[in-house]
């Protein structure tokens, strides 16, 4: 920036989205590797490429909320890149996700990805059944939100997304149909229903309601750089403009002081098998209002200004260049 005395990393709005070309990058010739040359095919290498699906997930969720590149012209490009890499239009995020599951473009309606929306007394069905339900609730939300939207031209990028993963989906599998289908698409299925599951996993039982308690983080320091800082979950909805590099910091100053401490998980691995294996039931919602209630108050803006400030970026995603 002029007079600021500091220089803006070239291509790139910040240095670490370099990690996150990366994860993508090593995603695609993983992709590439395991069509082209058929030895490579095994349970192992199907394994890494749905984790590395989810990775890419990860890094569509993080660049729709603030787009890597200086250029909206790269940006465009990435999002095309990133919905192949889940088969899944990215600019779908902008009202499935940054609008309505951040609360602000929700009319008081359920976000629709909310974990009521399952209800199995085997808590395990929940998180399996998770994606099966929400899934269309998002497309039914998403169609419904271009319908009435005054952003026209998001249309034109939703169907971009959509249209360019298909074409090159199907050339794939015009080649090698058997190959394409367990070695591309199922993995790039897998990270779209993972990253959902991560709604139900970070909100189930907590009080959705709350202005800090409503979200549970997962604060591993290996799990949050290789998940690019998600597990920060609470500041990110409350600050989603907020860079992802200075989530953890924010984290510790802000979130800690205002939550229940069971809220702050050193790690996923163990909450999943605690919570859906070991136990059968579903746990009780938290009462939460003693942490938030001696909390002292902080500089967040009010609902209405980041309802503003939501939908002035929803609108800025949807421009095309």
């Amino acid at each position: 920036m002029p007079g600021s005395g500091k220089t803006e990393p070239w291509l790139v709005r910040h240095p670490t989205e370099w990690r996150q070309i990366g994860i993508v990058a090593t995603y695609w010739c993983f992709l590439g590797a395991t069509y082209f040359v058929p030895e490579t095919r095994n349970l192992l290498t199907f394994f890494v490429a749905c984790l590395l699906s989810f990775l890419n997930a990860v890094v569509l969720h993080n660049h729709m909320h603030r787009g890597i590149f200086h250029s909206r012209r790269l940006n465009a490009v990435w999002r095309v890149i990133l919905s192949f890499g889940n088969f899944y239009p990215a600019s779908a995020n902008v009202p499935g996700h940054n609008l309505v599951h951040h609360h602000f473009e929700d009319d008081g309606k359920p976000d629709w990805v909310a974990p009521e929306h399952v209800g199995f007394r085997w808590n395990l069905l929940n998180l399996i059944h998770f994606p099966n339900t929400v899934g269309p609730n998002t497309f039914t939300g998403v169609g419904h939100w271009m319908k009435h939207t005054r952003q026209r031209r998001f249309i034109y990028r939703y169907y971009t997304d959509l249209g360019v993963s298909a074409l090159i989906l199907g050339v794939l599998m015009l080649f090698d149909f058997w190959g394409a289908l367990f070695f591309v698409f199922l993995p790039q299925l897998y990270g779209a229903r993972g990253i959902l599951r991560i709604n139900l996993i970070q909100h189930d039982r907590t009080d959705t309601e709350s202005e800090w308690n409503h979200s549970r983080n997962f604060v591993g320091r290996w799990f949050n750089w290789i998940m690019c800082n998600n597990g920060y979950h609470t500041i990110h909805h409350n600050r989603a403009g907020m860079h992802w590099s200075e989530l953890a910091e924010a984290h510790r100053r802000e979130v800690v002081p205002r939550i229940h401490p069971s809220l702050d998980e050193p790690s996923m691995a163990w909450y999943l098998f605690r919570t859906y294996v070991l136990n059968f039931r579903r746990p009780e919602t938290l009462d939460v209002a003693a942490a938030e209630n001696v909390a002292e108050t902080t500089d967040l803006a009010a609902r209405h200004v980041r309802r503003a400030a939501a939908e002035a970026d929803a609108a800025a995603e949807a421009v095309v260049p």
